[in-house]
């Protein structure tokens, strides 16, 4: 965990095992510096609008957000939404990092305007470099206004 002031990329993910995965990914490519990790969407809405126990936090937007669309409470095709629906929000690259495969929700995330969708492998070996692969581009290559 970070201070919430300085968030460079915010892992929503209530599986313990995958957000522990992820982070090692992360760690090993020196991209985990600044890594929030927050387990429910509702807990993730609140946090990127500063609502609720994080009200007092600086509204300074992470600069990636890795998102699992099967959250607890709220899910992350509701998280995208609302994320991609605000003005300030909308430009905050979201990797949905998801166990389906799901046509539909592939579609979905898409429609509401996700900027990469990754399956989650089984393998642990692929799963870091995939993680590591998205965690590279878009933290380091890609450039954001």
């Amino acid at each position: 965990m970070t201070d919430f002031q300085s968030v460079e990329i915010l892992l929503v993910e209530d599986n313990p095992t995958d957000a522990e995965l992820t982070m090692r990914a992360l760690r090993e490519n020196n991209l985990a510096n600044r890594v929030t990790w927050i387990k429910n969407g509702a807990e993730a809405l609140d946090f990127l609008f500063c609502r609720g126990a994080y009200r007092s936090r600086k509204n300074d937007h992470p600069k990636l957000i890795l998102l699992d669309l099967k959250l607890p409470k709220v899910d992350g095709i509701e998280v995208l939404r609302q994320i991609k629906s605000d003005e300030a929000a909308k430009m905050i690259p979201v990797v949905v990092l998801t166990s389906s495969a799901e046509e539909r929700d592939i579609v979905e995330s898409y429609r509401l305007g996700v900027n990469s969708y990754l399956v989650k492998p089984v393998d642990f070996e692929q799963f870091g470099e995939t993680v590591a692969k998205a965690g590279l581009y878009w933290m380091l290559m890609n450039k954001t206004p």
